[in-house]
């Protein structure tokens, strides 16, 4: 098979936490060891690092296609970067059988990036009925999530972490105290009474915490928490880790680099789950995943259309596109000096990867070749009507943002070239 040799290109290494000048070979799809090539492209001092893994990321198949579709999510994803997207299973109706995961599955072929699928925790992600983990991992699901719906019944949640734990299912659980935070839009304090909006304390969130560990501690369930946002939350997250407890947790683009206050003029936009935080709880978490407390940054891409984002902020559906945003959002926190590069890079791509049992997230050879080459500094100002995404709810419409994927390959083959596309 013809071989490609990407050359001259600044090799972003996530598993060393370091990044070199060099060149990489491709070969029947995966990295290879050094060897003869056909093709050689000069990267041009370019940054080259292994492909996105976003996890969390909402499709509208079935039941909301208007919203988005595999094709057009695939096409943002590789424009954005994204090798893999691990989707979510809050579809109409819920990914909750194996019938349901297999429809999924079957629509996720027209994307030209790498799908998986996570499928809900419990029937119709109601916390009653506990679905068929066993079944379902056999139809290829990767975790088992009911996302936002939390479980309030403590009983049923504990039984469906003691059965994942004998199937060796990983679990992701949303960490929100669900009486706290029934009906906020918010986060509350003085700017939220100011605007006259019902607020959720970072305590729901805490407390929420603390309740899930206390029985993955107890289940030894494989768990993954999917967005800490606040710094009240951290605490028991450390104390977890520290005791060997097998728990992870990941944050979104959004509260990394957004705040509270950029709700001033009710945009809807900025109405997320859980909503936007105070400066000093997006800073603490910036220096959360610096460290390694927080695991995975991800897009938590939400989709919605202009009729749902076009009402009163407290009516709003919440959720933002970001499948091509993460990477140049994300840029902020490098130039910022929250991260460098290889360590943004294991949090983007390497522990995804791990925690989920997929390939990818590295440059080893042997690797699949998922990968994508960008330029960290090209400047531009996001129109949302370019984004390939069908919804175009960003809250970063009119930024000024650096990071500009050039391509990306998957399984050694080119699904987005810029140069191409804007011949």
């Amino acid at each position: 098979m013809t071989a490609t040799l990407l050359t001259n290109a600044r090799l972003i290494d996530p598993v060393s936490g370091h990044e070199t000048l060099g060149d990489l070979r491709i070969e029947a799809g995966r990295i290879t060891d050094t060897g003869p090539a056909e093709r050689i492209i000069d990267c041009k001092g370019k940054c080259l690092a292994p492909g996105i893994v976003d996890v969390g990321v909402k499709v509208g198949e079935p039941g909301e296609r208007h919203k988005e579709s595999f094709l057009t999510a695939g096409e943002a994803a590789a424009r954005g970067g994204i090798t893999t997207m691990v989707c979510r299973p809050d579809t109409i109706p819920v990914i909750d059988s194996p019938e349901m995961l297999e429809h999924a599955r079957s629509r996720a072929f027209r994307s030209p990036v790498r799908v998986h699928h996570m499928a809900a925790l419990t029937r119709e992600r109601g916390g009653r009925e506990m679905v068929e983990i066993g079944f379902l991992r056999d139809a290829g699901a990767v975790a088992f999530t009911d996302g936002t719906h939390v479980i309030s019944d403590t009983r049923v949640l504990s039984r469906c972490l003691t059965y994942a734990r004998s199937l060796g299912a990983l679990v992701v659980g949303h960490p929100q105290d669900p009486g706290l935070s029934a009906g906020a839009c918010i986060t509350s304090g003085k700017f939220a009474s100011l605007r006259g909006l019902p607020g959720v304390s970072p305590l729901a969130e805490r407390m929420g915490v603390e309740r899930d560990l206390a029985l993955v501690e107890a289940t030894g369930v494989a768990y993954h928490l999917d967005q800490i946002t606040t710094a009240a939350a951290l605490p028991a997250l450390v104390r977890a880790k520290a005791a060997g407890v097998d728990v992870t947790a990941g944050t979104s683009i959004h509260h990394l680099t957004l705040n509270v206050l950029d709700v001033a003029d009710y945009r809807t936009f900025f109405k997320v789950i859980p909503p936007l935080r105070e400066e000093d709880d997006r800073l603490a978490i910036a220096e959360a995943l610096a460290d390694g407390t927080i695991d995975i940054l991800s897009s938590m891409h939400t989709p919605q259309d202009e009729e749902s984002k076009r009402l009163p902020f407290e009516q709003a559906a919440p959720g933002a596109v970001g499948l091509e945003t993460l990477l140049p959002a994300a840029m902020r926190l490098v130039t910022a000096g929250h991260i460098d590069l290889p360590h943004l890079w294991r949090a983007m791509s390497l522990n995804p990867a791990r925690r989920l049992g997929l390939e990818g997230g590295t440059l080893a050879p042997g690797a699949p070749a998922d990968l994508v080459l960008f330029d960290p500094e090209a400047p531009f100002v996001l129109d949302r009507w370019t984004l390939a995404s069908k919804s175009k709810n960003t809250p970063f419409d009119g930024s000024r943002m650096e990071g500009r994927v050039l391509t990306t390959w998957v399984g050694g083959t080119v699904v987005y070239d810029r140069e191409a596309a804007h011949a």
